[in-house]
């Protein structure tokens, strides 16, 4: 081989490790996903309707919550429904409206929530919970969309959170502690 083909090589060589070098310390720090950040802001009572003969109850919640995505891609996803349980008995649903999620940013998402009382209150655990003050929920959301990063590429994503949402009775307030899943 000559002396110049060589070089040639070995410059190729150096050139194409660099590259791979660049781009997996692009994707180890930029592109990663990281898992998005799931706060509930506000919580307010939008209607209660009640029937005594038969016993029926329906409750309307406001609910305000904030994702906060640390990732270069924005997040747009589909309409779809959050299912919220009670001890195992099926107590709530939301409905969520397409949007998007900006890359690096948070944004607020608000929804009502229509909780089916009837079906809390022949909860074998309700009269209890209710007496210590504390009703501990269980919030399933699947959001199903697609990841756009640096503008240009497009990713179908879904993003998977659970939530346990413990509502204070006698405090009239809420907490929640969120877990997040983002798979591509």
């Amino acid at each position: 081989m000559s002396r110049a083909l060589k070089i040639c090589c070995f410059a190729t060589a150096t050139l194409i490790a660099t590259l791979l070098a660049a781009i997996l310390i692009i994707y180890f720090t930029m592109l990663k996903p990281k898992q998005p950040k799931i706060t509930t802001q506000q919580v307010t009572l939008k209607s209660f309707s009640g029937l005594l003969n038969p016993l029926h109850l329906n409750v309307t919640l406001g609910i305000v919550v904030t994702v906060d995505n640390p990732n270069y891609g924005s997040f747009k996803y589909d309409n779809t429904t959050a299912f919220i349980s009670y001890r195992g008995t099926h107590a709530a649903e939301a409905s969520i409206e397409e949007d998007t999620i900006p890359a690096r940013g948070k944004h607020d998402i608000s929804t009502d929530v229509l909780v089916i009382v009837d079906n809390l209150v022949t909860n074998y655990y309700f009269p209890e919970d209710y007496a210590s003050g504390c009703l501990n929920f269980t919030s399933l959301t699947t959001l199903h969309g697609q990841a756009k990063v640096l503008n240009f590429l497009k990713i179908k994503a879904t993003t998977y959170s659970t939530c346990d949402i413990s509502v204070y009775v006698l405090t009239q307030n809420a907490s929640s502690v969120c877990r997040s899943k983002l798979l591509y």
